[in-house]
């Protein structure tokens, strides 16, 4: 094998979910090389799906934070989660986005992908730009890590896609995905797999 194949393989295989981050900022060429790297993703018809939001300001995060809490504590109540554990969660979610020094909202759109007149093909093509969006994610990721940089994965938008694009006042058609949390890792992680043989078959 060669070596930066090696490496390549070697990011994958070290990369971690970090959590905590240094209140040091990402340089905005760092910024634009992460993005870069992410749109290099495969898609489907090379319609290239997705779309971002990069967010470096408190008040940006902050104001998104209160809102995605707001709905995630209406939620937990109408489920009758116990109180001390929806303050929990909501805290949580409110610190692990105003403290990371960016945020990547991560979108995708069916502006370009082709449209079906019946719903089973049309579903089959936003799978595919679903697909494509976290393709994207993945990539974004791996730079982040091959930059000396951490990040997390965040699903919640998923929950509330109305709450972030409202308060974010998204494009139409923005339908968001993944918060992505980006900085300079202040913690570090160690994480094992499930043996291979209890994932794959042969046939």
């Amino acid at each position: 094998m060669m070596n930066h194949e090696f490496r390549m393989v070697e990011a994958m295989l070290e990369r971690r979910s970090i959590r905590r981050y240094r209140p040091d900022p990402v340089p905005e060429e760092i910024i634009e090389q992460l993005l870069t790297a992410a749109t290099w993703a495969p898609s489907a018809h090379n319609r290239q799906p997705w779309r971002f939001v990069v967010m470096t300001r408190s008040e940006t995060k902050h104001r998104l934070a209160m809102a995605m809490g707001h709905r995630l504590r209406r939620d937990l109540m109408a489920d009758n989660v116990p109180q001390e554990i929806i303050d929990k969660d909501v805290g949580r979610s409110y610190q692990r986005i105003t403290n990371a020094p960016l945020l990547i909202l991560l979108c995708l759109t069916m502006a370009d992908m082709d449209s079906y007149p019946d719903a089973k093909r049309q579903q089959n093509e936003w799978i595919m730009a679903s697909q494509s969006t976290a393709m994207a994610g993945q990539n974004l990721l791996l730079a982040t890590h091959a930059l000396g940089l951490g990040g997390c994965w965040m699903c919640a938008p998923l929950f509330c896609p109305d709450v972030v694009a409202r308060t974010l006042d998204l494009p139409a058609g923005w339908q968001p995905q993944a918060l992505i949390t980006i900085g300079y890792p202040a913690e570090t992680k160690t994480k094992t797999r499930q043996p291979l043989a209890s994932k794959v078959i042969e046939r």
